[in-house]
């Protein structure tokens, strides 16, 4: 239930509470920009994890962004009481969150905001002035949809579905110098792989057909394959690597997530699980072929023009475990072959 309309001459200063997964912060994007658009004069500040900041970066519709060091600063009661001390001190008009925990409203109350707006989940009702009710259909659409509903629940108005994600020139520069370290030129045709996925094994194809992809991309056209990932799917890029009978670029784990996105951006092709720099890379619009097995493509599906989903529909599937107690068929039924088809189709589009 809304409690009243929202007068966007006395919201001054507005805080966003971030989700805490990379590719879920990339598809608020769409929901940020229509927060500037009903509050073209309001303070707008981002509150996120560490890992989260960075998709934030050279957003021209977010002003701060706030550091929730939930591990350090930030860690346990005494650290949340610390965070909750720092926000009073911004003076917010309206909290808008993303982020469904009990925990987001909670604080948010505590932080004496006095709109509080978010849906009504996790046992939080009485810490939002602003309920917006989950209704069934809003869990059957993308999240990019979900994101944008609680807009609209609260009356706002929309501006479109394209994802936010901006790359400045220094980070461009830094990009080529990664690249030249590794004898990679201008000239070269780059694909990136994203041979992982944080929520579990049951998103992940196998790296030993990642490798064949790769071998079988680098054989007939002659690009120069790039391994993404972060610090945690090191031990994935390292098998797919030593797998290849050719030899390829493994950047998992040595890149920041800023560096890892603009030399996405750089990329002919992106092959990928549904992971976060599947989404990165949708947001980009580089070509791109997801991967899909344990989740769902119509709620979380990458959100582009120029991106192929490839998936074998199974009676389990989506089944959104993070671990397969079975055979793991979904991904095992995706054959190297079908994918390359996908990619060769992209490629040659690229090309034309």
């Amino acid at each position: 239930m809304i409690k009243t309309r929202f007068d966007s001459e006395k919201v001054k200063h507005i805080l966003i509470r971030s989700t805490n997964w990379v590719g879920d912060a990339v598809l608020t994007t769409p929901a940020i920009r229509a927060v500037r658009k009903n509050f073209p004069e309001a303070e707008i500040s981002i509150l996120a994890k560490p890992w989260v900041i960075p998709i934030f970066y050279n957003n021209p519709h977010v002003d701060h962004i706030i550091h929730y060091d939930s591990a350090g600063r930030h860690a346990g009661w005494l650290g949340k009481g610390r965070l909750i001390q720092e926000l009073r001190k911004g003076r917010y008009d309206l909290a808008i969150l993303f982020q469904n925990a009990f925990e987001a409203a909670f604080m948010a109350c505590l932080a004496g905001i006095p709109n509080r707006l978010g849906f009504d989940t996790d046992g939080r009702r009485f810490f939002l002035t602003h309920r917006i009710k989950v209704e069934p259909k809003l869990k059957q659409v993308h999240q990019i949809d979900y994101y944008l509903g609680i807009l609209k629940g609260a009356g706002l108005s929309l501006d479109g579905r394209d994802l936010t994600l901006a790359v400045a020139e220094q980070e461009r520069r830094r990009a080529d110098e990664i690249l030249r370290g590794h004898h990679i030129t201008r000239q070269d045709r780059l694909v990136g792989v994203s041979p992982g996925a944080t929520y579990g094994s049951a998103k992940r194809w196998s790296p030993g057909r990642y490798a064949a992809l790769c071998d079988k991309i680098h054989e007939f056209h002659g690009a120069r394959i790039i391994i993404f990932g972060g610090p945690g799917e090191k031990a994935i890029g390292d098998q797919v690597s030593e797998s290849m009978k050719h030899p390829c670029v493994n950047l998992c784990g040595k890149t920041t997530l800023r560096e890892a996105i603009a030399l996405i951006e750089k990329c002919k092709l992106f092959v990928t699980n549904d992971s976060g720099l599947m989404h990165v890379a949708a947001a980009l619009d580089i070509p791109l072929v997801a991967i899909f097995g344990s989740t769902n493509p119509i709620t979380t599906g990458p959100s582009s023009s120029r991106s192929r989903i490839v998936r074998v529909p199974m009676p389990c599937s989506p089944c959104l475990k993070t671990e397969c107690p079975e055979e793991h068929q979904c991904m095992r039924e995706i054959t190297v072959e079908g994918v390359y088809a996908v990619a060769e189709a992209l490629l040659n589009e690229d090309s034309s």
